[in-house]
């Protein structure tokens, strides 16, 4: 605090030197904040659109501690499918440390997905371990998501004992990006897995609605200022065949399609 106020009085009398003087003088921040607001052609969800293929509106915002712990929320609109018994909305919470052990970071933490106005029944926590590094010029990422058997996960049914009924669901995938020397232009790509309850929960949708399902993407973004661009092209192993069952829920309201076939989802995002 006394270098600060010694800084500041510097800085008051000595406008000329006043940034170099709090540069050298200001402690590192104990608590970092960072934020995002994004705009997107469509929420997709491991793969499967949860805002009916239409846009979406999404923003988030973490604070970091030094000793690696630290907290964040984020939030999307959702439609047709993504709605979970009614809401709109997706409000996640999460929260977990992460640290560096010999140039490799290891995260640790924890998701708990809300959907704020929905049916009863909706919310569930999600476990997850990301690990990350860098190989020569890439960027990876392997992680595993893990959510133990809750009432949010069970298979639907019109019997009340069912609906007391409880599922698990495992996602693995990998990440991996890749700068291109000399331009704004990062490449990136995503595969995951899902294995999970099959069919609908308990208000008529789920996080693995086939049972097992494998999702894949690759795109670029391009930094533009503040800005990043955004294009990926998303797609899913679940054909017509897996998830007859499923429908009129598992497409697309405005052109009957399914929401969980290829597309590629344009994207704006500010960082802050």
């Amino acid at each position: 605090m006394k270098k600060l106020i010694a800084a500041a009085i510097l800085a008051s009398a000595c406008p000329v030197f006043a940034g170099a003087a709090l540069a050298q003088e200001a402690p590192p921040g104990e608590f970092e904040i960072a934020g995002s607001a994004a705009l997107l052609s469509d929420y997709r969800f491991r793969g499967v659109s949860q805002s009916n293929k239409a846009m979406a509106v999404q923003a988030g915002v973490s604070v970091t501690h030094e000793s690696g712990l630290y907290v964040g929320a984020w939030g999307s609109n959702l439609a047709g499918w993504g709605t979970f018994g009614g809401s709109n909305t997706e409000l996640d919470l999460y929260g977990g440390i992460a640290k560096e052990f010999g140039g490799v970071k290891v995260d640790v933490g924890l998701t708990w997905y809300m959907y704020p106005g929905g049916a009863d029944l909706t919310d569930f926590a999600e476990p997850y371990v990301k690990i990350s590094g860098t190989v020569g010029p890439a960027s990876l990422l392997a992680g595993v998501a893990y959510a133990p058997k809750q009432k949010a996960l069970g298979n639907f049914s019109n019997t009340p004992q069912s609906r007391g009924q409880s599922e698990d669901n495992l996602y693995l995938w990998g990440d991996a990006s890749l700068g291109v020397t000399g331009t704004p232009l990062t490449l990136k790509a995503h595969l995951g897995h899902s294995n999970g309850n099959p069919g609908l929960g308990p208000n008529g949708t789920s996080v693995t609605p086939t049972g097992k399902y494998w999702d894949w993407s690759l795109g670029a973004d391009a930094a533009v200022g503040p800005l990043t661009l955004g294009a990926s092209y998303i797609d899913t192993n679940i054909t017509a065949a897996k998830s007859a069952y499923l429908q009129p829920n598992f497409s697309s309201t405005k052109d009957g399609s399914s929401i969980a076939g290829s597309t590629v989802v344009f994207s704006l995002t500010a960082a802050f």
